[in-house]
């Protein structure tokens, strides 16, 4: 069946093609009774006004923005976007909004998507993630009066406001628990180094290994992948003294390793002891089952959304806090080796 058009609607209401605009988009400039036949017409031809026509009528698209400047591969196996993702759609999908998710290439391709969006009024707020040490992009969407909410640690200033946990601490819990089963040599397996909860993660492990007098403790850099991850963990476990437990960034990385560490002829957690950021899933599903820094992903992500939500609806919206990762005891930690 043809989808009504606002041409469609004015024909049948005997109005203007201006009138039907301004009745379906709650905007003033038609008469009350005049809005509620256009709307009864407007309903019973199963129109619904899109978020292009609202855009160009002055209203509300009703479309919040996500752009992502990850490879587009990212969401098919890292748990922890297809999570955030869930958690953000659950809570604006309650309220009617959509979420626009769009994979960009680069800082110039993210630059112009936001003035895009800008322009054609496409979208009513967006949201900000990884972000980066010395980030444009707060500035940016500021500048351009896009509301936004950040989904990292606060940016300077604090606008715009931020949706963050604090990945210090559970990085701390994590370098006890290994010290407390008599490690020394501990080793950091981690992701991207601009990104601005990964310098926190980086000062947190540094600190507390200082604290701890854990002097052969090394950090390698990969980028997020379980080829990367493989990659660095093969470096460290070919050492002549090679660590004795790995933390890593994200779990992708952890199984990885793990597999890595066993074709290497090491047993885990007898040799070895194995740690991963985000429990997923798939922490639970390999063997031995990995220890994992746990976190509600999908509340993380429902809390940004009801942020960005509250701050369309003009309420005072300020930075906070959300519910830290903590240490999952499994299968790939134990003591290390005598010697």
């Amino acid at each position: 069946m043809k989808r009504a058009t606002i041409a469609d609607i004015a024909r049948l209401a005997g109005v203007s093609k201006s009138q039907v605009s301004y009745a379906v988009n709650g905007r003033p400039g038609v008469a009350e009774p005049t809005r509620q036949r256009i709307l009864a017409i407007a309903e019973e031809a199963g129109f619904r006004a899109n978020s292009s026509a609202r855009a160009l009528a002055g209203g509300p698209s009703r479309v919040v923005g996500l752009a992502l400047r990850r490879p587009a591969q990212t969401l098919a196996v890292e748990p922890f976007f297809m999570e955030l993702v869930g958690g953000l759609e659950a809570e604006l999908s309650a309220h009617g909004f959509t979420l626009l998710l769009q994979m960009v290439a680069d800082e110039r391709a993210e630059t112009a998507l936001y003035q895009q969006w800008a322009g054609d009024r496409r979208v009513d707020g967006v949201l900000i993630c990884d972000t980066r040490v010395d980030d444009g992009r707060p500035a940016l969407v500021t500048g351009l009066a896009l509301p936004a909410v950040v989904i990292g640690p606060p940016v300077p200033g604090g606008s715009p406001p931020s949706v963050w946990s604090d990945d210090a601490r559970p990085m701390t819990e994590a370098v006890e628990y290994l010290a407390a089963l008599g490690h020394r040599r501990i080793a950091r397996i981690a992701g991207l180094r601009e990104l601005a909860h990964t310098a926190v993660r980086t000062a947190a492990f540094e600190r507390i290994c200082a604290e701890r007098g854990l002097t052969e403790t090394v950090l390698r850099w990969t980028d997020y992948t379980a080829e990367s991850g493989a990659d660095a963990t093969r470096e460290l476990l070919s050492t002549a003294r090679r660590p004795t437990a790995l933390i890593y960034d994200n779990d992708i990385m952890a199984v990885a390793g793990l597999a890595v560490a066993q074709e290497l002829g090491l047993a885990v957690p007898m040799d070895l002891s194995v740690i991963a950021w985000d429990d997923s899933p798939i922490c639970a599903l390999v063997h031995p089952t990995l220890t994992a820094l746990a976190h509600d992903i999908g509340a993380y992500g429902a809390q940004a959304a009801r942020r960005l939500l509250g701050l369309l609806a003009g309420q005072p919206i300020t930075t906070g806090p959300a519910e830290p990762a903590h240490l999952v005891p499994r299968g790939s930690t134990a003591p290390p080796p005598a010697g």
